[in-house]
C-alpha cells in the first residue's frame, strides 16, 4: 500500500473484501451473544424481568471501552500498523470468553462473563470500522461499509443457527437438566469462537495500513476546511452540577417511592456522567487538557452538527434492536410456543426457532447490503435508511398478529433490511462529516448514541412490561417497531452537504 500520490486511491474488490473479512467472525461472537445470553441466563435461574439489568454489561462495556479504543487506535503505530493490534488482541480475548461463556456455573459468573465477552468484541471492532475510513477515499466508503454489512449478515445467519443446526443436523441434545446450558449451545459457542479468531486473522495477515505520514498527506486533499477540530470553552463545571443534581434526584424519588431497581441504572447514569465533567472541569483549572480523558469528553461536545443529527437516528434505531435481542425469545416462547418452563421441550424448540429467525434477518440482511447501494444511488443515504428502518418496524410489529411460529420468517425480510442499513448507512453519512485524524475516537463516540438507548432499555422496559402490559414479553418487540419509526422520522432531519 505504498503511494507517493497525494490523492489515496482506489482498492480493488478483494482488498475491501479483504479488509472486512474479519466482520464476519466478529459477528460469530455477537450473534451467539445476542442469540442465546437470555437462554443462558434463563437456564441458571434468572427471572424473565431481572434479563434486561443482567444484560447491561454489554452495552455498559461498549459505552467504556469503544472511545478509548479509539483515541488510542489513532495514536498507535507499530509493526501490525495502527488498528490491526487491536483486532489481534481482542480477538484472543474473545475466543477465550466464547469457550468460557456456556460453561457458567452459576447466574452471576454467566453476567461477569457477559461484560468480559462484549468488551473483547468491541476492542476488536472499533477499529474495524475505522479502518474503512483509514484505507478508502470517501467516494468507496459506503462500498467498504456495505462489504462489512454483508459479512455481518453471512456470519450471523451461521451463528444463530447453530444451536438448531448442533441439534437437528448432528444429533447433539438441545435439552439438559434443570440448571444447565445444552450441549448444543456449548458446541455453538466452541465453533464460533475458532471461526472468530480465524476470520480476523485473514484481515490481520491480508491487510496492510497507510503510514502516519501517508494518512497525513492525503488527509491534506481530501479534508475540507469544514472538518477541522472546533475549539470551544466548555463550561463542564455547569454540566457536572446539572447532571449531578438530576441524578440524585432520580435516586431519591427511586428510594422514596420504592420504584423499579433497573431506575437505579438511570439514576446511576446521570450522576456518573457529572462526576467525569467534574474531572474535566478540574483538568480544565489545572490546564491538563493535552490528555486522553480530556480529549475525548471535549471531542463530545464539540462533535460535528451532523454527527448530532444522526445520535438520535442511531438512539431509536438501537433502542428496537435491544428490545428485540432481549425480548424474542421469551417473547416467542410465551407468546407462540405457550411454555416459559426453560426445562420443557415447547420452550427450548421455541429458542432454538428464534435461533433460526436471528439468522433469517441476519440472512436477509447479507442480501441488503446488496441492494442497498442501489436504492441509495436511486434516492440517496437519508430517504434509503428511512425506507429501510419502516421496514424494520413493519417486521417487529408483526409478530403480535402472526399466530403461527412458522410465518415469522416473512418479518425478518424488513428487520433483515433494517439491520444491514443501521450498519452501514449511518456510518456511510458520518464518516464524511468528522476529521480524518480523528477517524477511530469519533466512530468510539458515536457508539455512545449506541448504548445510551440499550442502558435506557435495560432500566425501563421491564418496568414498562410490567405496568401497562401484564409483563407480557411479546409488547417489547411492539415498542421497538414504535422506536425504528421515531429512527426514520429522526433520519429525515440530518442535514448533509
Amino acid at each position: 500500500m505504498n503511494n507517493n500520490n497525494s490523492n489515496k486511491p482506489d482498492l480493488s474488490f478483494w482488498q475491501i473484501w479483504n479488509m472486512c473479512f474479519g466482520f464476519l467472525g466478529i459477528q460469530f461472537g455477537f450473534a451467539l451473544q445476542n442469540g442465546n445470553v437470555s437462554r443462558i441466563f434463563q437456564t441458571l435461574g434468572a427471572d424473565i424481568d431481572d434479563i434486561p439489568i443482567l444484560w447491561v454489561a454489554a452495552p455498559l462495556t461498549g459505552l467504556i471501552v469503544q472511545p478509548i479504543i479509539g483515541y488510542w487506535s489513532d495514536k498507535t503505530w507499530g509493526n501490525l500498523g495502527r488498528r490491526r493490534p487491536f483486532f489481534l488482541y481482542g480477538a484472543i480475548l474473545t475466543t477465550l470468553s466464547l469457550f468460557i461463556m456456556p460453561n457458567s456455573p452459576t447466574l452471576w459468573v454467566a453476567a461477569g462473563m457477559l461484560w468480559i465477552m462484549d468488551a473483547s468484541i468491541n476492542v476488536t471492532m472499533e477499529p474495524f470500522r475505522a479502518l474503512v475510513g483509514d484505507n478508502l477515499p470517501k467516494k468507496q466508503r459506503a462500498t467498504g461499509y456495505a462489504m462489512q454489512s454483508f459479512f455481518i449478515g453471512i456470519g450471523a445467519v451461521v451463528a444463530s443457527a447453530l444451536p438448531w443446526m448442533m441439534a437437528n443436523w448432528f444429533g447433539i441434545a438441545n435439552t439438559a437438566p434443570a440448571g444447565q446450558i445444552p450441549d448444543s449451545v456449548k458446541y455453538s459457542f466452541y465453533f464460533g469462537a475458532v471461526i472468530l479468531l480465524v476470520a480476523v486473522g485473514w484481515s490481520i495477515l491480508t491487510t496492510k495500513e497507510y503510514s502516519p505520514e501517508q494518512l497525513a498527506a492525503f488527509n491534506q486533499q481530501e479534508e475540507p476546511a469544514s472538518q477541522s477540530q472546533p475549539t470551544a470553552n466548555i463550561n463542564f463545571s455547569k454540566g457536572g452540577i446539572i447532571f449531578s443534581v438530576l441524578g440524585l434526584a432520580v435516586l431519591a424519588l427511586v428510594s422514596a417511592l420504592n420504584l423499579e431497581k433497573e431506575l437505579y441504572l438511570l439514576a446511576g447514569g446521570l450522576v456518573s456522567f457529572g462526576v467525569v465533567q467534574f474531572i474535566a472541569a478540574a483538568l480544565q483549572t489545572k490546564q491538563l487538557t493535552s490528555g486522553g480523558f480530556y480529549q475525548v469528553l471535549n471531542d463530545v461536545f464539540t462533535m460535528p452538527e451532523a454527527m448530532k443529527q444522526l445520535a438520535w437516528v442511531q438512539f431509536f434505531s438501537w433502542f428496537s434492536l435491544f428490545a428485540m435481542w432481549i425480548y424474542t425469545t421469551s417473547a416467542v416462547t410465551g407468546f407462540h410456543y405457550g411454555s416459559s418452563d426453560t426445562s420443557s421441550p415447547a420452550y427450548n424448540n421455541g429458542a432454538d426457532w428464534v435461533g433460526i429467525l436471528f439468522a433469517a434477518y441476519n440472512g436477509f440482511a447479507a442480501l441488503a447490503a446488496i441492494c442497498i447501494p442501489i436504492i441509495v444511488k436511486r434516492v440517496g443515504l437519508k430517504l434509503a435508511h428511512c425506507f429501510n428502518l419502516i421496514l424494520g418496524a413493519l417486521g417487529l410489529a408483526s409478530f403480535i398478529v402472526i399466530k403461527d411460529p412458522t410465518l415469522l420468517i416473512w418479518p425478518m425480510i424488513g428487520i433483515g433490511f433494517a439491520w444491514a442499513s443501521i450498519l452501514s448507512l449511518p456510518y456511510a453519512m458520518l464518516s464524511t462529516s468528522v476529521p480524518s485524524s480523528k477517524m477511530g475516537v469519533y466512530m468510539g463516540i458515536f457508539n455512545f448514541f449506541i448504548v445510551i438507548p440499550q442502558l435506557l432499555a435495560a432500566s425501563i422496559l421491564g418496568l414498562i412490561l410490567r405496568h401497562f402490559f401484564e409483563n407480557q414479553p411479546i409488547y417489547a418487540l411492539l415498542i421497538g417497531a414504535v422506536s425504528f419509526l421515531l429512527a426514520a422520522v429522526a433520519v429525515l432531519r440530518v442535514k448533509q452537504s
